[in-house]
């Protein structure tokens, strides 16, 4: 993602943005409900395979013209798919390309010709990075499946592809496959999970805790049907257990903007409960909430807003809301009322 600002949108207007000094050092250092090391995962070590370009475009109302493209890849910056290789070579000629091909020689010789620095056999090669896919994984023969992948393996690819492409699996499934496979192959594993179940993102923190190492995903999760791990989310979810991982592996601050440019292209509104972006993510309401977010941010937010250039915002009009948060809107604007005053209105 590129570097500088975005404009916070709905979801700042009180100016309570991210943690004072104060409420910083208050936050303790460690949760007690912090995840346990594992010699094989890769929670703290994992890359993002962004595919708004290839699986975002079967998304339902996707058509990304070139300039589209251009755009959603100089905005992203993570490496890509995408099949249009030789137009993007010639106008974003330093970003890593990787493309999806069928299991023949035709199809891969063209990919190389393009000008790729991957190949993603699916269902292998030349001097090229290879992948090896395989679709419904989770549906499929698990001896099978295993068998395959140790060839592919023995045969030299740089990466396995596990995929659930109906959206099937459960997080367990995904661990018990993941790290079973993790113990038959050397290379990396890449992961792709469709969201028909609700479960995508659930299932790639899973798949990085067996031990996988790449997780696709695009941004609002757009794809085909109901789409794939969205890179909010995933993000979402990773920085509250490797937080000093993504904040400097990812430019955070960019993700509303993006997301925001995806949804205008596909002609939808970001969803008010997206992770981050949504325009509730870090709304607060009920008066017990406003006032240990005002003391003490963490009591009930496990993200902070700031990592992503995003604030939080008190609501004060609501009959749930208590007088501590009409109290801070009164100091932001200046006035003077006491306390008795305050609780009057």
């Amino acid at each position: 993602m590129c570097p500088g600002p975005i404009e916070n949108g709905t979801n700042g207007i009180n100016g309570q943005n991210g943690h004072d000094d104060q409420s910083s050092q208050q936050r303790p250092e460690t949760m007690p409900y912090q995840v346990v090391g594992d010699f094989l995962s890769n929670t703290s070590n994992f890359k993002i395979i962004e595919s708004t370009l290839r699986e975002g475009e079967q998304f339902a109302n996707a058509f990304f013209d070139t300039e589209t493209k251009i755009k959603i890849y100089l905005q992203s910056q993570i490496e890509g798919q995408n099949p249009n290789s030789l137009v993007f070579r010639k106008h974003i000629p330093a970003f890593t390309y990787q493309s999806d091909v069928r299991c023949n020689m035709e199809d891969a010789r063209l990919a190389v010709e393009s000008g790729v620095d991957g190949v993603d056999v699916v269902i292998g090669t030349q001097n090229v990075e290879v992948r090896f896919s395989s679709e419904d994984s989770f549906r499929s023969d698990f001896v099978d499946l295993l068998s395959l992948y140790k060839a592919v393996d023995q045969c030299g690819v740089n990466r396995v592809g596990v995929a659930d492409t109906i959206g099937c699996a459960t997080p367990r499934q995904v661990y018990d496959l993941i790290r079973t496979l993790r113990g038959v192959v050397h290379c990396d594993i890449e992961t792709h999970f469709h969201n028909d179940t609700g479960c995508a993102i659930a299932n790639a923190h899973a798949a990085l805790e067996a031990g996988a190492t790449h997780v696709d995903t695009s941004v609002l999760g757009i794809g085909e049907r109901n789409g794939i791990t969205s890179l909010g989310g995933l993000l979402a979810r990773m920085i509250v257990s490797s937080h000093d991982y993504v904040t400097s592996r990812y430019k955070l601050h960019k993700l509303k903007e993006i997301e925001d440019m995806v949804a205008e292209a596909v002609q939808i509104n970001v969803p008010f409960n997206n992770p981050i972006t949504g325009f509730c993510s870090f709304t607060h309401k009920a008066g017990i909430h406003a006032k240990a977010i005002l003391n003490e941010p963490s009591t009930y937010e496990i993200i902070n807003p700031a990592d992503f250039g995003m604030s939080r915002y008190i609501h004060f009009t609501s009959r749930l809301t208590g007088w501590n948060a009409i109290k801070s809107r009164v100091e932001q604007l200046g006035l003077k009322m006491t306390d008795d005053q305050i609780k009057t209105l």
